[in-house]
């Protein structure tokens, strides 16, 4: 597997707790848009982001953002 699975064509808009978080890259993660480690044997890996305050967040959904793990807008363009 070397293309994500678009999970959804929008952001996931999460109101988040200061701290430590992985967002799930691959799109298999059945605990989206956090990795739960769905990634294993194949070449995905989660991108690791620090909250330093609690904070409203834009996750991409459809793993295609140039911005990963924030959304970027390019599920817009996606097919």
């Amino acid at each position: 597997m070397s293309t994500p699975k678009i999970v959804q064509k929008a952001p996931f808009a999460l109101e988040l707790e200061a701290g430590t978080y992985f967002w799930c890259s691959c799109g298999e993660s059945q605990n989206q848009p956090f990795c739960d480690g769905s990634h294993k044997g194949s070449d995905f890996k989660p991108t690791k982001f620090v909250l330093e305050e609690d904070k409203k967040v834009f996750l991409c959904g459809c793993k295609h953002s140039a911005n990963a793990p924030f959304c970027d807008g390019k599920h817009k363009a996606l097919d």
